[in-house]
Formats: structure tokens, sequence, C-alpha cells
């Protein structure tokens, strides 16, 4: 495999606390804010039991990147796990690409989304206020991964406060406390299919810990801190989708729950009685951290790919003063500004949900290979073991059914 050898080498800065945020940061996202709400509405009473079977899911898949990531702990994660597990450069290429290009499609659907908060309070032109965030948080990436990193930990940090708070206020204001039998799903086909179509939707609100092992080369003893983060960052989003679930439900009757598009707000006015401004803010914020989150991920997959020889030499070049690749970020600023001209992208960005399913599925099989002939192409950390087998095994069998499920719902 042709190696380009980066001018400069980036700066190993990140650890547990600072990755364990960025990648909550990219999970949690501002998604979570409406998405919740649906899913309960959905499942109802059995919201919670949606959001665990949706970890369980998620979890095998997590548990083959934890290992992959120890393995392997360089920038552009999934398209080398690829070329270590088929030494394929062209499908490497493709899932590389493919990443970067569902990162910055979701980077310009939520930049676009912030202008609609923003168009409430100032009228300007669309294209000048989201050229305007756009360089912005291109400056911060380009800043330092210390320091850009930081901030999506402080803005992390204030998206967790407000489900927190939602949580508190939840908890002090409960109009009605459902009974053992409420919570615990009888044996019924109907109640189990609303679950199943809960846990379905609850999935991608868990999608995000993948990114985490992009910035590989950032952090410090990668082959520790990248699993734990991880697996760290999926356990604290499970807790506060149970928990922010377990309240809607206590706190809306099943009732009033399709009366609203917003039930986290709902939650908050009818338990303070008070307008849910804050948590309004904290909701732009969240759009604001997800498209930074996504700048640096997509920025470190064209780096990894261009310091493998998959892309243009360039932009595996490190700037000396912020040792980060400048080039790379500007490039991906560029593109995701060109596609917010393009929007609406609602049917790209549910083609790309489909894509992610599938390279789940490609990085399980690479690890597979990789345990069978118990070595990487480079043999790069091949002595890490930390899952069994059947662990990628079984998360290929749970993506190709979510990649069923949802191939019938595109052909509906």
């Amino acid at each position: 495999m042709p190696h380009v050898k980066p001018s400069r080498k980036l700066r190993r800065e990140i650890g547990l606390f600072l990755l364990l945020f960025y990648g909550l940061g990219n999970i949690l996202g501002a998604g979570i804010y409406v998405l919740i709400g649906d899913i309960v509405k959905i499942s109802g009473y059995y919201a919670p039991v949606s959001f665990l079977i949706a970890c369980i899911v998620v979890l095998f898949t997590a548990l083959s990147y934890a290992e992959l990531s120890a393995r392997f702990p360089q920038s552009a994660g999934e398209a080398l796990y690829i070329w270590e597990g088929f030494g394929s450069r062209w499908l490497s290429r493709v899932v590389g690409l493919t990443i970067a290009l569902g990162g910055m499609l979701s980077t310009a659907t939520i930049v676009t989304g912030f202008y609609d908060y923003f168009s409430l309070f100032f009228t300007l032109p669309k294209e000048i206020v989201i050229f305007v965030i756009l360089t912005l948080l291109v400056l911060i990436a380009v800043w330092g991964i210390k320091e850009s990193v930081t901030i999506a930990a402080i803005l992390t940090f204030v998206e967790i406060f407000g489900l927190l708070m939602v949580i508190y206020v939840g908890v002090e204001h409960t109009s009605h406390f459902p009974d053992v039998s409420q919570i615990v799903p009888p044996v019924d086909a109907g109640v189990i299919n609303a679950i199943l179509l809960g846990a379905f939707l609850a999935f991608y609100a868990f999608l995000g810990f993948e990114d985490i092992v992009n910035i590989a080369e950032e952090v410090k003893t990668p082959a520790k801190t990248m699993p734990r983060a991880i697996l760290l960052a999926l356990v604290v989003a499970t807790l506060l989708y149970v928990g922010v679930a377990f309240v809607i439900i206590l706190v809306i009757p099943p009732d009033e729950m399709h009366q609203s598009s917003a039930l986290l707000a709902q939650v908050y006015e009818k338990a303070t009685g008070e307008k849910a401004t804050i948590l309004s803010m904290i909701g732009m914020l969240a759009v604001i951290n997800g498209a930074l989150v996504q700048i640096i991920m997509a920025s470190r997959i064209f780096y990894g790919m261009a310091a493998n020889g998959w892309l243009f030499r360039f932009l595996a070049k490190v700037n000396p003063v912020t040792h980060t690749p400048i080039a790379a970020t500007i490039m991906t600023g560029i593109v995701i500004f060109l596609l917010t001209l393009w929007l609406p992208l609602l049917t790209l960005a549910q083609y790309t949900s489909f894509l992610t399913f599938l390279i789940f599925t490609v990085v399980n099989g690479a690890l597979i290979r990789i345990k069978l002939q118990k070595r990487g192409r480079n043999n790069i950390k091949n002595d890490i073991k930390m899952v069994p087998l059947w662990i990628p095994v079984i998360a290929i069998v749970l993506n190709l059914i979510m990649l069923t499920v949802q191939i019938m719902d595109i052909v509906k």
C-alpha cells in the first residue's frame, strides 16, 4: 500500500475526558431534542424499552469498533479497517468518502436548521449567515485539536445539562405514575411491534460513536483510551435517553403525546409553567456542536486517506503551528457550504443512513477476517484481542436486519 508520509504528525493531546465528551456531542447531537419525542410517540410507555433494545443492537458494532480502534489507532478509521481486513484500496476509498460525505451532509442539514432559528430574530440572507457560521467553525477546527475538542466538550456539557434539566423538573412535577404493568411490556404483537418500531428510530439516536475513531492519531494512549471512550459514551447516552423517556411518560399522559411536535419543551413547560426558552437556546448550541464535531471528523478522514495515498497529497499536510490538517479542514468547509446550496437534502440523508448500516456490516466483516487471519495487512497492534469472534458475527446479523427494514421502508 502506498503511504504518503505527512510533512508533520498530528499531536496527541486528547485524553479520555475530552474524547468522551467529543463522542457524546456527536451521539447526542441536535436531533435528539426532537427525535426523542418521536420515539415516545411511537412506543408510548415502553419508550425506555425501545432505547434499551436500540442500545443492545448498537453495542455489538460498538464493541467491534472498540477493538479495531485499539488495533489500528490512526485517522480515517473505517477506511483503514477495510484495508487491513480486505486489502481493497478502492473499497477503502469508497467507505472513507461515504463516511465523510455523510458527515458533511449532516452538517449542511443542521447548519441550515440553525438558520431557520436565526431567521426568527434577524433578517439576513441565508447564504451569508451560513457562510459566516461555517467560517467560524472551520477556524475553530483549524485552531488546534485540543482547543476545538475542548469547545465541543463544553457545548456537549450544555447539551447534557439541558437533558438533565428536563429530567429534574419532570421528576419534581409528575402528574401521574404508571404502574408496573404499564412499564413492563406484555406479550402482545401490537405492543412488541410498537417497541421495535421505536427501537429502529432510537437506533439513529446512538449513531456518532463511530466517528470517535477518526481522531485516533490525536488521542493519548489510544489503545486504551479509544475503547473506553466508545463504550462509556454509549453507556452515558443510554442512561440519558432512558431517563428522559421515562420522565416524558411520567409528565405527559399518552393521549397528549401526539398533540405536540416538541415533547421536551412540553415537559418543561408543563412542569414549570414557564416557556422553554432556555431549552430552545440549548438546542441551538447543540446544532453548532454537531456541526463542529462533523467538520473535525470529515477533515481527519481526508487527512488519513491522503496519508495512506488514497487522496490528494496536499490533504495530508499538517500545519507546524496548529498541528492540524488545515487544507483538509478548509476543503471540508467548502464542500459543506456547497451542499447547503443544494438543499433540501432529506432524500440524500436517508440514503446516507442506509449506507451507514452497510458500512457497519463491512467493518464488522473486516474484523472477522483480521481475527481469522490473526493479523492485519500491516501488522499494526494485531495482538490486541478485546472481543470474541461471535461479537462481529452477531453485529452483522443485526445490521442486516436493520438494512432489510430500511429497504422495505424505501420500497414503500
